[in-house]
């Protein structure tokens, strides 16, 4: 929503992913919120603690709202529940509805959406870890399968 927790979260662990992998120069990664709330804040310190923890920096990430230019830039439109997928669909042409998916759609999980952690304690910025890194490997999977 704010692109201050989930999102960038998010961006940081696919990037650290895709960098570990060897291919950062063909991949473009990028977070977004679908309101206005944080533009040009950082990620929660929390949520930055959290990751750094587990050796993933976000402190280049700056907080920026979903631009229409966007669906046309990006191949994958990602949210983190399904509030935020509606309020992406509602904004895009539907030539694009079918890259905006959720998260968790390429996590090994059950659950479909990321909590999001801002109201609560560390557990929750952990959970979110937990849940972008299993959804980060099975997306970087299916990048390389296409």
């Amino acid at each position: 929503m704010g692109n201050i927790c989930r999102s960038p979260t998010a961006e940081g662990v696919f990037r650290h992913y895709v960098v570990e992998a060897g291919i950062a120069d063909s991949i473009e990664i990028d977070s977004a919120g679908t309101h206005a709330y944080h533009v040009n804040e950082p990620p929660d310190r929390r949520a930055q603690a959290a990751a750094e923890r587990r050796g993933v920096s976000m402190s280049d990430i700056r907080a920026r709202r979903v631009q229409i230019e966007d669906f046309d830039r990006f191949d994958y439109i990602i949210a983190m529940d399904r509030d935020n997928l509606a309020l992406l669909i509602e904004q895009a042409d539907e030539q694009h509805h079918d890259k905006i998916r959720l998260f968790l759609d390429y996590s090994s999980g059950r659950e479909d959406e990321v909590p999001d952690p801002y109201y609560g304690g560390a557990a929750g910025f952990e959970r979110v870890l937990d849940l972008v890194e299993d959804a980060s490997r099975g997306l970087l999977e299916t990048l390389r399968r296409s």
